[in-house]
């Protein structure tokens, strides 16, 4: 007897491993599976050995390669969210119809040539198109960062129901794996959907993954805020420019996204450390030009002489914009007697390099004082630092990118699939099978041959 049950567990042993090889090669292109193999043990009795069983299931998951592919993938989310709009405000504030440098240059161009017959209406009315053309490159810039930081916001929402969707399918695969493990059900397949579910929110924000005794994997900020418990998934949502608030249980987090990972926190950085400085130097520029050349009018007059000088920009609403101004009421005197002087206008076309008052930023985005600097030079080194900062993150994507793709690699190289290997396998494992069967049909052979001497 021991003969035919050594032959029956070595065949249910080979149909065992090769019900998992069939499964691997089925699955070889599927993204995410998880090779999977059988472990064989002896069985054994007093009286010697009786057979082979398979002790476990295998599935060829390394814990630590799946946190550095996590891992990996979150700092390619972060690097990749913000560089589109990098790459457009580069596009248009390089681009000469919107490009505020030219602006400045076609506005002061305009004093120039008015220097040279002040009282002349035509040139008069060319410097009032000019102001008004730099004007309109004020607001299209600073309608562009509006819509990107609508874009933003938008795209951030999408971001936060997207990790609500996901925790709530890793908690509701937990809950299944744990209680599949209860009943000895093979949860290979639930483990392998789980794991790319936390792939795919690891890409939208920073993780940790914890494996629990029952088999279920417990996700969580990287500030420790929980996503998953168990069973239990955190509830995100936005409840400010800058900030979350997570609902888990009864309890409530508020959090910045700032430095969170992945896209939520690409986002974040890219509003707190480029569109954010970039906004307040551009408001500032355009500000302190208004201010500056109404000051300086206010100091002249306009024909007839004695006629004082009025603004010729609004800035009371935080934005630049026209007054309304005839280009008669332009003040380019300095003499209240002398119609014909240009002093004033001298002193309106220097305020070009007079310098004026910036905020600067640290690399975090916060404000770190001021300094001062030409006007015709601000807008220079803005588009200077906008160019820095997205080439930087186009270098940061490219090595995310690679070191992305080197930790999937790696995770294959032990949980994925290798055909030339499986094939192998297949068979092993066929000549294990018929190998047992003809052990098998020699024991019957024997038990017949037994029977024929004992009748």
């Amino acid at each position: 007897m021991s003969l035919l049950l050594n032959g029956l567990t070595g065949a249910q042993a080979a149909q065992a491993a090769l019900g998992t090889t069939s499964q691997n090669v089925a699955n070889a292109m599927t993204p995410g599976y998880t090779r999977t193999g059988v472990l064989l043990g002896s069985l054994q009795t007093p009286a010697g050995g009786a057979g082979v069983q398979v002790s476990k299931l295998l599935r060829f998951a390394d814990s630590f390669k799946s946190v550095q592919l996590w891992q990996a993938t979150s700092q390619l989310g972060q690097y990749s969210a913000g560089q589109s709009y990098m790459t457009q405000l580069e596009q248009v504030m390089s681009d000469d119809t919107a490009n505020i440098n030219n602006g400045i240059d076609q506005f002061f161009a305009a004093l120039n040539a008015a220097s040279v017959q002040p009282e002349s209406g035509p040139l008069r009315e060319a410097v009032l198109t000019a102001a008004d053309g730099l004007v309109k490159r004020f607001d299209s810039l600073q309608q562009l960062f509006a819509n990107q930081q609508t874009a933003i916001a938008t795209q951030r929402d999408g971001v936060v129901d997207q990790v609500n969707a996901l925790t709530q399918d890793i908690a509701l695969l937990n809950k299944q794996i744990a209680g599949g493990r209860a009943t000895g059900m093979n949860d290979a397949g639930l483990q392998d959907a789980r794991d790319e579910k936390i792939k795919a929110l690891s890409a939208l924000v920073g993780l940790q993954v914890v494996d629990t005794p029952d088999g279920a994997r417990s996700v969580s900020l990287k500030g420790g805020q929980p996503l998953v418990v168990g069973a239990d998934a955190a509830v995100m949502s936005t409840s400010g420019p800058a900030a979350l608030k997570l609902q888990f249980a009864s309890t409530s987090f508020t959090l910045s996204d700032v430095g969170q990972g992945g896209q939520l926190g690409g986002l974040a950085d890219l509003q707190k450390q480029v569109l954010g400085p970039m906004r307040t130097t551009i408001s500032e520029l355009a500000l302190g030009i208004g201010n500056a050349f109404n000051a300086q009018l206010a100091l002249g007059f306009a024909p007839p002489a004695a006629t004082p000088g009025v603004p010729l920009f609004d800035t009371t609403g935080g934005t630049l914009k026209m007054t309304g101004i005839t280009a008669a009421q332009l003040a380019f005197s300095s003499s209240a007697t002398v119609s014909g002087d240009s002093g004033n206008l001298t002193a309106l076309i220097g305020l070009k390099n007079r310098p004026m008052t910036i905020t600067t930023f640290d690399a975090a985005g916060n404000a770190a004082g001021t300094t001062q600097i030409v006007t015709g030079d601000v807008f220079t080194q803005l588009v200077g630092k906008l160019g820095v900062a997205s080439s930087l993150n186009q270098g940061s994507q490219r090595t995310a990118t690679t070191v992305r793709d080197q930790a999937e690699e790696d995770w294959k190289s032990s949980a994925g699939v290798n055909t030339d290997e499986e094939a192998i396998n297949l068979i092993q494992f066929q000549q294990m099978y018929q190998a047992n069967m003809k052990v098998v049909a020699v024991a019957n052979q024997l038990f017949d041959s037994t029977l024929q001497m004992l009748g």
